[in-house]
């Protein structure tokens, strides 16, 4: 079955309509193929109106597509025509291309995307955002603009434009609307031509503090009793993007003062803030992981952020700069909070180490709001999802006597969560009904997270 992102939508042709109409009939015309044969190409929805379908090439596609796709029609008008410019061109540098990069950025930006996703297909060149944690095809191109866009990006971000066989990574800046945004850009090989990610690092998120991430009341007031801890170890977990570098990054930033000195080690660093010590990972000169954390204790730190525990060393590390009177932040992936404790046990790490200095493992995934501009109907503001912006649901575990007891015991997780449930622990889904019933979410998406 074809659907939208199959297809070319050729902006030039598609000016020639009246906006509002095809906006209130939901009909997306994309290509003119009358010079072949008697039809045009058109998208529509079941809920379409259709008046000459013998005129119509018609495919049918998601009314939110079509308007998604007609929505903010002078940039991709724009997008389109700089495109087709570029591609007929010879010299990369020409401006239609630095227009067409430098118009894509401030699009992206605009619409919120953490990041951008430049692919190459059998036919087509795509364009894809990541927009509140979900990839939505922004636009197809031709083929050839992946080698053209591909060797503009290298060039911007100092890259090796000649090499296309291996993979590449760099940096680059970008200043939009008085605001400075860095961008990391990974570059890899594929059978059909280079896939490019570019990561928009907005630097408003490491900002935030723990009070406006929207956590849950009763979730806030267990962090803040986190955070009046000296030392012991806190591990924050959680699949990809479930915003556990946020979350660390907001405790950094209610625990940063003048009074203590804060390192952290991180693979890469990509927010930085004011008066911490951050060091960034980068095997290639020797400034390893384990070298660092080898050493880190020598510069008399009062609390370590570790990026993420990674083996058996990390840790290692971690639990023996706890017990000795440090504060050490980490993220670590699992999927609950006592699937952390199994993942703790399967690393092999000394069980007394693990019961004296874990003080509390912090769980958490990010939940789509409902749009509060459209209220789940979907409009521009949400791209037409009926969603905007997300929020943490946290699951908060306190080792105390008892739990410290039974990891020290290495006791069965299906007996340590007995216990919890005994003693009414709270879990991830309890949280996610506090945001379903405050119309914060929904119950469709709470059970997309949760996976019951």
């Amino acid at each position: 079955m074809q659907t939208i992102s199959d297809f070319i939508i050729d902006y030039e042709f598609l000016s020639k309509y009246d906006l509002k109409s095809l906006q209130q009939n939901l009909l997306l015309p994309f290509a003119n193929d009358t010079i072949y044969t008697k039809y045009f190409k058109c998208l529509g929805s079941n809920t379409s109106n259709i008046v000459e379908k013998n005129l119509i090439q018609y495919i049918d596609v998601s009314s939110s597509d079509i308007n998604f796709f007609l929505s903010d029609f002078k940039h991709r008008y724009d997008l389109f025509s700089l495109s087709k410019r570029a591609v007929n061109s010879e010299n990369i540098n020409h401006t239609f291309i630095e227009d067409f990069f430098s118009l894509l950025i401030k699009n992206s930006i605009k619409k919120r995307a953490s990041d951008i996703h430049i692919e190459s297909s059998e036919f087509l060149t795509t364009i894809r955002l990541r927009i509140d944690g979900i990839l939505k095809v922004f636009f197809n191109l031709d083929k050839k603009f992946n080698t053209i866009i591909s060797s503009y990006i290298k060039m911007y971000s100092n890259l090796d434009i000649a090499q296309r066989r291996l993979a590449q990574d760099g940096r680059f800046n970008f200043n939009f609307d008085d605001e400075k945004y860095d961008f990391r850009v990974s570059i890899i090989p594929t059978i059909l031509g280079e896939s490019i990610v570019i990561r928009i690092l907005d630097n408003k998120s490491v900002e935030k503090n723990i009070s406006n991430l929207n956590f849950s009341k009763n979730i806030l007031s267990t962090l803040k009793e986190t955070i009046k801890l000296t030392q012991g170890l806190i591990l924050i977990s959680g699949p990809t993007g479930s915003g556990k570098t946020t979350t660390l990054y907001a405790i950094l930033k209610e625990l940063n003062n003048n009074t203590k000195k804060i390192i952290t080690i991180e693979d890469p660093v990509e927010y930085k803030i004011k008066n911490i010590q951050q060091i960034n990972i980068n095997d290639k000169i020797g400034l390893s992981f384990e070298n660092i954390l080898k050493n880190i204790l020598r510069q008399d730190p009062d609390i370590i952020l570790i990026g993420e525990i990674r083996d058996t060393f990390s840790l290692k590390i971690a639990l023996q700069a706890s017990l000795t009177g440090h504060l050490v932040l980490a993220s670590i992936h699992s999927n609950d909070c006592v699937e952390t404790i199994s993942r703790l046990f399967d690393l092999d790490a000394d069980l007394f180490l693990i019961a004296n200095t874990l003080k509390y493992v912090i769980s958490q995934r990010l939940i789509l709001n409902i749009c509060q501009y459209c209220k789940n109907k979907k409009c521009e503001k949400c791209n037409f999802t009926g969603f905007i912006n997300r929020s943490p649901i946290v699951e908060v575990l306190k080792i105390n006597k008892n739990i410290s007891s039974m990891i020290y015991e290495k006791q069965d997780l299906e007996k340590i969560r007995e216990f919890l449930q005994k003693n009414k622990h709270k879990t991830m889904f309890d949280d996610g009904m506090i945001k379903v019933n405050e119309q914060i979410s929904t119950l469709e998406e709470l059970q997309k997270i949760i996976h019951l």
